[in-house]
């Protein structure tokens, strides 16, 4: 993980202050990549805490088609009762709480564009998860295993529109699966460490149910920012010495997206620092 300290050095140094939509402002660089080898060891955060189980539980959530915060609290927490999930804010934010049609709705986000876009010609929403897994399995070399959240024509419908914006894998000769994702924006010291983990997940269980390796996770970023609340806390993680990174176990019976569940998937050896608290801009 030394390219994503390196990346929040790159902006402590680099970077430009810009007011931004939350109001807090930011320092900023714009285009930058990482490249992680997912055969060398899972990409986790170890100089803070990873909130591991928040991120299974928002993949799953992202893999069941849902708009329902209230239910990420139940797959995450096993209830929804007095949970608070990381959508929770975005749930409660003024801007979006008059479009909302039930509590915790969030509209057309992630997951409904992954399993359910809206598509006129097809005339029922299409699943993009379902497509592309069935694309590497018989068609392995296409260029056209892509999954879009960035639906243009519903960006009013969602509570935050997308900021990983879409993915696309490749199979290699080796029969390796890679994943390229672009985020046209992003919150390096809160949100990049979560992406990360998630991104290099869904690769391991897409390859899982494909019958394939795993290669390379790439995440091209946009915005690349660190939100003017948060230096201090970037500046205490940058003092830390690293661990070693942990290692990934899925349940090696399951072998269709839809069945997986948090007893599934595990991270094993995982050592860490402790957590720093910071606040997300909403």
């Amino acid at each position: 993980m030394k390219q994503y300290h390196d990346l929040l050095q790159d902006i402590l140094q680099n970077g430009e202050s810009r007011d931004d939509r939350t109001g807090v402002g930011t320092i900023s660089v714009f285009g930058r990549q990482l490249r992680f080898d997912l055969g060398s060891g899972f990409p986790a955060i170890t100089t803070k805490k990873l909130a591991w189980k928040a991120c299974v539980g928002e993949l799953l959530w992202f893999l069941e088609g849902s708009n329902d915060e209230r239910r990420l609290a139940e797959i995450t927490h096993g209830s929804k009762e007095g949970k608070v999930t990381i959508w929770t804010p975005n749930a409660m934010a003024p801007y979006w709480k008059p479009k909302a049609k039930f509590e915790g709705d969030l509209g057309r986000v992630y997951g409904v564009q992954w399993r359910k876009w809206e598509s006129p010609r097809w005339g029922v929403p299409v699943d993009q998860v379902e497509k592309v897994i069935d694309s590497l399995k018989n068609d392995p070399h296409s260029r056209r295993h892509i999954i879009s959240a960035w639906n243009v024509g519903e960006l009013d419908q969602m509570a935050l529109p997308p900021c990983h914006v879409m993915s696309q894998y490749y199979v290699s000769k080796d029969k390796k699966l890679s994943c390229h994702m672009y985020q046209r924006s992003v919150d390096v010291f809160l949100g990049l460490p979560f992406n990360i983990a998630s991104y290099a997940l869904l690769t391991h269980m897409i390859a899982q149910v494909c019958g394939l390796g795993v290669g390379e996770l790439i995440i091209s970023t946009g915005d690349t920012h660190i939100y003017s609340d948060h230096i201090e806390q970037v500046k205490e993680q940058l003092a830390r010495t690293e661990y070693p990174l942990p290692t990934l176990y899925l349940n090696p019976i399951v072998t269709d997206i839809d069945k997986f569940t948090m007893s599934d998937i595990r991270l094993d050896n995982y050592q860490s620092h402790d957590s720093i608290k910071a606040k997300m801009a909403v």
